[in-house]
């Protein structure tokens, strides 16, 4: 009765912990105890205590309770609050870190720790409720589906994992095993490493040595691979190369081999792994047996019978068909020499001698001749974990009284089993190996022979998980100590159970795999190893107390290196990273890292930023401190006075991955005092303009509060310069171009928009200029174009015609002077040019109407004057030179300084009145407004109305003309600032390099700044080419004539190409030659020029010359040839003459064609038809036809099925077509043609799916249904794939059976490949 009552309670506790929500906890295990960082995963109920949290990680990571942090945000050990109230998001993810206690490590859960938790602590489930409503798991491994969940750590296992460098799981599961197998373990301790004789870096035993030594010792949870990598001669490209673990175990035991000669362990892998087989022929007539003897390493057998569907169901099986003789007879009778004739034969295979270790490898990897791409056979196959081999000896078949004894056991065998080259010395009476030798006994001996004495157990499975094109490798490998198997997956060392080792039988009834996505049902074992039962030959492992001495030596050197790097891991765990700038005195801005140990003062972090930095004999050290900096506002936030002693950890608030700000290293001259820089301030730089001189003077630094009102600030910048407040204006630029008057007194600088860092001009003076409205004053003048000045290299041409000193230059005037330059006028520069010897008559009259500046907009601002009548300065800066390479004729681009459609151009001379034609008036924009029309929002309204393009075709399809209907240059009536000057270091350099410094207005045009360099290029602007450079040097022309300079900034580059401007209505163009039967059919002949309303033939007429003078291609208009549209490297549409561009054809800047020699007249008539390339494959032959044009008057099949008839006569019905896919010539392998490409496809027309077919150029393959294929042998097959992989290679096209191209597995003995040095 009283459980009745109960049991509706119980219900409602289990519906409220159902419906109660959960938080997902994720901690990061950081502590000292882990050489690698853990994650742990807890989703708890949201009423779980702080405390409880606390023991479930405890219990989670075997870490004793109250032994460490866990730091998300302050959590009390002992709280009772629950997560929810600790701020805890119940459904999110909540991450934490698991850290070290008062700097001392946790202390780990032992076997007494654990005994003191009671029951209901170590059995109770953390995390989601299981599906059957179960608390508990059914076990300690989550089986091969590796959730990980439930690995163990070393402490439990005892064992340490090997790290995957990035696909070397293969080898470190044979690595695994050989550790685990005790003959091979103890017989490479034995062997002792001479220093003396080899390098230590390439010799493999050493570093296999080293390597199961700390496998052995370490305390560490994995270890690296990478020494034992680099032995092999492997670099970095290795360890993304997946190969298969029976080649590696081969190639491995060769390299061994050959190390160890002349050594006791010379002949250890013979010892240990090697068999004998009997290769024998018996004539069924007389008894007559011809054999030969084999080794083996490993016995390979066969998952399933080529041709059949049913495999082998058990490696029994597998091996009593590896033995099954087969019968010669009808066409493949054996010769006999004793009948002297052909009989009736029975060839097989027998078992003479059995390895201690045996190695069976299933052979799951195969090759599908139907798809011609290699398989993966996931067929179950059972093996057994004692393997009884008795049975495989057949006894009856011994009995032969005469035999022909033929001992050549290096001889390659002709059955399925490999042949050992390394043991060509073997014979027959050779029974000194360890295994179990079967020829020396009579035949009633070996039937008495105890069963034991052939039974094997197994210790080793090496699963493959994943297809045949990759997957990933693990082993499972019995202890031989405690008998117990566990799973060694990378890193991950695991306890498993005999229901593990079955699911790795394959089939549909196995686990499904790691990569349960990707390959289900596709994890399975491939290799498995044996060791034959012989109680007095099983060996133990060596205990570390029975080591060689040395041995003992190489453990106490590994012991001290793991300490040394556990040393310098705890440094490296406590050691602050931190960005550190500095303005250097010489220098300028330099960047580096400052790493300082947490436990460091203040004090002693700046002496280290000092020395990083490089500041002796620059500063002194008392002038320098370090203050808090954000490098992206430029932002000085904080200094540290009075807490020089302060530890570094402390000050940047701990040790972290990455900070939010940053260090600099601030400098002061010694009679200066360092400014406080107090948290919540925010940094001003502010520019003196002088409107007398047209001046803006360096930046001087103040700082000040958000909330301080604009007549506050005003009263702190006359402090900090000495100009009058009554009088000041000031000018914040809150963004790039974005000027504001600060005229409302008490409005806050905080609504005013200031920032973190900020930029503001000011001005005080008594000129009539405070009364015009800011944006006519002439203070905002000089602050625009401070702004939109940018600075250009300029490389002009070779070879300009004309002398530069014989022709007049307008120029206008601009003195640049850097950041701590004095303020008084700078003399002219010794090092100028001619360039500024050069008079203009009209230069006096600009100069008196227009204010000349510009600015650097780099970083350092520069001061700004205007010398009406004087030659500007040449520039000082000679920070990112234009490096002015040579470049041939044909590099980018394929254009020339001179092209032949320009080749007319350079003959006419130009008088200085063409050349400078500049406006008085006022200064005109881009887009029509004068400058009194913009305002102080100069951006927006400056492109207001006017449409973003780019280099590609407009609306109108042609490119922007220099000139109106009237032939008059547009350019003339448009006038921004613009100032030239030679850039070079020397004269000499600028004789050779001709480059030019270019100040200029970024509102200008590029019509107007073409005009602006006609006395530097030497002809009219009509007459060259402006070319953008941008990274890795690739040029493309600008010929967008009406947009302005806009997308460029400061110290972009440009290049100079004489050559006829393109006129309104021209496109470029490329001309391409097709030559569809050629190995290379696309081939650039010439660049020309089409205009709008030209009609095709004009454009060939126009073209015949440009071809006969470059390319030697001698045509007329009369002989056939056509041009088509390409698109990339496809041919398309085929252009008739009478076609006129832009109303029939549809143009665009940079356009390419083809251009195509015909054999016969052109029989494309009209835009109606359609033109189909057409190749014939015969499968009787594996050949392919050369392309051949057919034209169809529709898109129908049956005309394209006539028509391919005609050109083949193939009867209609026979015919049988298929589309070609990717680009032209959609080159595809005579192996793969003829099954994978979609043949007589069921469509009526040609312009539906699957063909699409509906311009000119689409390539149809076609053959006669009545050939069939080529029958072709397996060496005549892989000789033909080799050939056509070449063919497809050269040409550029994807080879499809060979999806990733494999690296063959080799082990260097010499320490590396022999690269070729020219190989890339």
């Amino acid at each position: 009765m009283v459980l009745l009552e109960l049991l509706p309670f119980f219900d409602s506790q289990i519906q409220n912990a159902a419906e109660e929500p959960r938080v997902l906890c994720i901690i990061q295990d950081t502590t000292s105890a882990k050489t690698v960082n853990e994650r742990l995963t807890l989703n708890l109920p949201a009423s779980t205590t702080l405390s409880k949290l606390h023991e479930d990680v405890a219990h989670k990571a075997g870490y004793v309770n109250d032994t460490f942090d866990l730091t998300w945000a302050p959590l009390e050990h002992n709280s009772e609050m629950s997560l929810s109230d600790s701020g805890f998001e119940p459904g999110k993810k909540n991450f934490l870190q698991l850290t070290d206690k008062d700097g001392e490590q946790p202390r780990v859960v032992s076997v007494t720790d654990s005994s003191g938790l009671d029951d209901s602590s170590q059995e109770r489930f953390i995390g989601p409720l299981q599906r059957d409503g179960s608390a508990c798991g059914s076990g300690d491994y989550s089986s091969p589906s590796y959730s990980y969940s439930s690995i163990l750590s070393k402490s439990d296992t005892g064992y340490v994992g090997l790290v995957n460098q990035a696909m070397t799981c293969y080898l470190n599961s044979l690595l695994q095993t050989l550790y685990m197998t005790p003959e091979f373990r103890n017989a490479l301790y034995n062997w002792e490493f001479e220093e003396s004789e080899e390098d230590p870096v390439t010799s493999i035993p050493y570093q296999l040595q080293r390597l199961f030594v700390l496998l052995q010792t370490s305390k560490k949870r994995a270890i690296e691979t990478t020494d034992v990598t680099r032995s092999f001669g492997w670099d970095s490209s290795e360890a993304w190369q997946q190969h298969d673990v029976q080649e590696l175990c081969r190639v491995m035991f060769d390299a061994l081999e050959q190390k160890w000669k002349q050594t006791e362990q010379a002949d250890l892998i013979n010892q240990l792994y090697q068999g004998k087989l009997k290769d024998y022929v018996r004539c069924l007539e007389c008894g007559y047996e011809s054999w030969r003897i084999d080794t083996y390493l490993d016995i390979p057998l066969v998952i399933r019978p080529f041709g059949a569907s049913q495999a082998y169901g058990s490696v029994e099986e597998a091996l009593q068909a590896f033995i099954q003789p087969e019968t010669l007879d009808g066409p493949n009778q054996y010769f006999c020499e004793r009948c002297k004739k052909k009989c009736d034969a029975r060839k097989g295979l027998r078992f003479l001698h059995l390895p201690y270790l045996l190695t069976l490898q299933l052979k799951r990897f195969d090759f599908d001749y139907t798809t011609m791409h290699r398989i993966k056979l996931n067929d179950r196959m059972v093996f057994p974990e004692e393997l009884d081999m008795s049975p495989f000896i057949d006894v009856e078949d011994e009995k032969s009284p005469q035999t022909e004894s033929c001992t050549d056991s290096g001889a390659e065998n002709e059955g399925s089993c490999h042949s050992d080259q390394m043991s060509n010395d073997f014979s027959t009476d050779d029974c000194v190996d360890e295994g179990i030798c079967l020829d020396s006994t009579s035949s009633t001996e070996r039937a008495l022979k105890p069963k034991s004495l052939l039974t094997f157990e197994l210790f080793s499975v090496m699963v493959h998980s994943g297809s045949a094109a990759g997957g990933h490798y693990y082993a499972y490998i019995k202890s031989f100590s405690d008998g117990q198997w566990y799973s060694f997956n990378d890193q991950h060392v695991s306890k498993i159970t005999q229901d593990d080792i079955r699911k790795t039988y394959g089939g549909s009834s196995g686990s499904r795999g790691y990569y349960s996505s990707a390959f289900a049902s596709s994890t399975n074992a491939y290799m498995l190893i044996y060791r034959l039962k012989d109680l007095s030959r099983n060996t133990k492992f060596l205990a570390v107390e029975d080591f060689p001495e040395h041995i003992k030596s190489l453990v106490q050197k590994e012991k001290e290196s793991e300490e040394q790097e556990k040393r310098q891991r705890e440094i490296e765990r406590n050691t602050c990273k931190i960005k550190l700038f500095c303005m250097h005195p010489v220098k300028m801005m330099v960047e580096s890292k400052l790493e300082v140990h947490k436990d460091r003062t203040l004090r002693e972090a700046t002496e280290m930023a000092y020395k990083l930095m490089e500041l002796e004999g620059a500063v002194s050290l008392d002038c320098c401190r370090l203050v808090k900096y954000d490098e992206f506002h430029e932002y000085l936030e904080r200094s540290y006075e009075g807490e020089e002693d302060t530890p570094m950890g402390l000050l940047l608030g701990g040790v972290k991955s990455s900070y939010m700000f940053d260090l600099l290293l601030e400098t002061r001259r010694p009679e200066q005092v360092f400014q406080p820089y107090k948290p919540g301030e925010v940094m001003v730089k502010v520019f003196i303009v002088d409107l007398k001189t047209e001046t803006i003077t360096p930046p001087v630094s103040v700082r000040a509060y958000l909330n301080q009102t604009v007549t506050e600030f005003k009263q702190l910048i006359a402090q900090a310069t000495g100009l009058s407040a009554e009088t000041m204006r000031v000018v914040l630029e809150r963004c790039y171009n974005d000027l504001r008057l600060l005229y409302v007194p008490n409005k806050t600088l905080k609504a005013e928009g200031f920032f973190r860092s900020n930029k503001v001009f000011v001005e005080s003076s008594e000129l009539a200029d405070h009364q015009v409205v800011f944006t006519d004053s002439l203070l905002w003048k000089l602050l625009d174009r401070h702004g939109n000045t940018i600075r250009l290299f300029v490389l002009l041409p070779e070879q300009s015609p004309g002398a530069l000193t014989n022709r007049t230059v307008c120029q206008k005037n601009l003195s640049l002077q850097q950041q701590g330059s004095s303020t008084s006028d700078s003399q002219k520069s010794p090092d100028t040019s001619d360039f500024e010897h050069i008079e203009s008559p009209t230069q006096e009259a600009h100069s008196n109407s227009s204010l000349c500046v510009a600015a650097d907009n780099r970083g350092l601002e520069n001061r700004i004057r205007a010398t009406p009548g004087s030659s500007g300065g040449a520039s000082s800066d000679t920070e990112n030179p234009f490096v002015c390479e040579e470049r041939s004729d044909s590099e980018v681009n394929n254009d020339r300084s001179t092209s032949s459609v320009d080749s007319d151009i350079l003959s006419s001379s130009h008088s200085s009145d063409t050349l400078c034609n500049a406006d008085s008036g006022p200064i005109q924009l881009a887009n029509g407004l004068d400058s009194h029309s913009i305002t102080s929002s100069r951006r927006s309204k400056a492109h207001e109305g006017k449409k973003e393009t780019w280099d590609t075709a407009e609306e109108d399809s042609g490119t922007d003309s220099e000139y109106d209907d009237n032939g008059k240059s547009k350019a003339e009536a448009q006038y921004l600032y613009f100032r030239a000057e030679p850039f070079s270091q020397d004269e000499a350099s600028w004789e050779t390099q001709k480059c030019l410094v270019v100040h200029v207005d970024k509102r200008i045009t590029l019509a107007a700044f073409k005009q602006k360099l006609e006395p530097y290029v030497g002809v009219v602007s009509s007459q060259f080419k402006v070319f953008r450079v941008y990274a890795n040097n690739q040029e493309f022309e600008s010929v967008r004539l009406n947009e302005t300079l806009s997308s460029f900034s400061d110290d972009n580059k440009i290049t100079i190409r004489l050559g006829r401007a393109l006129k309104k209505g021209e496109y470029r163009v490329k001309v391409y030659q097709l030559m569809v039967n050629e190995p290379e059919p696309c081939k650039f002949l010439v660049d020309t020029v089409f205009a709008k309303g030209m009609t095709v033939r004009q454009s060939k007429e126009e073209l015949l010359p440009q071809l006969k003078e470059q390319c030697k291609l001698d045509l007329s208009v009369d002989r056939y040839f056509r041009l088509r549209k390409k698109t990339w490297k496809n041919p398309g549409t085929v252009f008739l003459d009478y076609h006129i561009y832009e109303e029939d054809i549809s143009i665009s800047s940079n356009w390419e064609v083809f251009l195509e020699v015909l054999n016969d007249p052109e029989k494309m008539k009209s835009m109606s038809q359609l033109a189909v390339l057409t190749r014939r494959w015969s499968p009787a032959t594996m050949k392919l036809g050369p392309f051949q044009e057919v034209i169809l008057e529709s898109s129908s099949v049956d005309e394209l099925k006539e028509k391919l008839s005609e050109v083949s006569e193939v009867p209609l019905e026979n015919v049988e077509f298929a589309k070609g896919r990717g680009t032209f010539p959609c080159d595809i392998s005579v192996l793969e043609i003829h099954q994978d490409l979609d043949w007589n496809p069921k469509v009526s027309t040609l312009n539906v799916w699957p063909l699409y077919i509906c311009d000119d150029g689409a390539v149809v393959f076609y053959r006669d249904s009545r050939e069939e294929p080529l029958e072709l042998s397996e060496d005549e097959r892989n000789e033909l794939m080799k050939k056509e992989s070449s063919r497809l290679l050269k040409t550029g096209h994807r080879v499809s059976y060979s999806p990733r191209k494999e690296k063959a597995l080799k082990i260097y003995l010499d320490g590396g490949p022999v690269r070729d040095p020219g190989q890339d």
